[in-house]
């Protein structure tokens, strides 16, 4: 069981003993009075000693009873206090936290929705490049073969992962590699990369400065 719960439970049994300690103390308090009273009383009547001690007795005893019970009403009372303070802190703190969740759930969303018209930008950007791509390996009227490892060698794989993914020998892909190179009038992959990919890292123009 946790502190918190703790503290609801001795709250709960606090609660409950309050009308209890009141009555006590009540009773308690009626008890020493009568016993003062009796006592006062008895100035006149010439009572014995005995008779004496057990009415003083009565009233130390209710006296100290309901002094007992007032303590123990004063530390219910003290300790609700401070329980309704530390429950107003919480409530504050909960409030707190579900402000910023709410802030933080809104965050979200709106990035989610700048990633989807990114992606969906992106992806008409991107279906135009390769169908650009794909015309003019056609204009160098290459074979599948070499379309294929045209589009890989654009990706940025090597000669031998090529052949790997392809199922063919390191020795082929690279003679088909000079062909489409040949063919396109190009020296090796870094032209054609650039071929395709040089104009996409320009730097965007700047503003003239006044």
């Amino acid at each position: 069981m946790n502190s918190n719960s703790l503290d609801m439970q001795s709250h709960t049994d606090d609660a409950g003993a309050k009308p209890r300690f009141g009555v006590l103390s009540v009773m308690f308090g009626l008890v020493a009075a009568l016993a003062l009273v009796d006592l006062l009383s008895d100035l006149d009547e010439g009572v014995t000693s005995a008779h004496w001690a057990f009415e003083g007795a009565l009233f130390l005893l209710g006296t100290a009873g309901a002094v007992m019970m007032l303590r123990e009403l004063r530390r219910i009372a003290v300790r609700a206090q401070a329980l309704e303070g530390e429950a107003a802190d919480l409530t504050h703190a909960l409030a707190a936290q579900t402000e910023e969740a709410a802030a933080l759930h809104e965050r979200l969303e709106q990035k989610e929705e700048e990633a989807a018209r990114f992606r969906g930008e992106a992806s008409a950007l991107l279906q135009g490049l390769a169908d650009a791509i794909d015309k003019q390996l056609d204009r160098w009227k290459l074979t599948h073969a070499e379309k294929e490892i045209a589009l890989l060698l654009l990706k940025g794989l090597s000669h031998r992962e090529i052949a790997t993914m392809r199922g063919t020998s390191d020795a082929t892909t690279r003679q088909q590699a000079r062909a489409l190179y040949r063919k396109a009038g190009l020296s090796g992959r870094h032209d054609l990369a650039a071929f395709f990919l040089e104009d996409l890292l320009v730097s965007p123009k700047r503003e003239p400065e006044a």
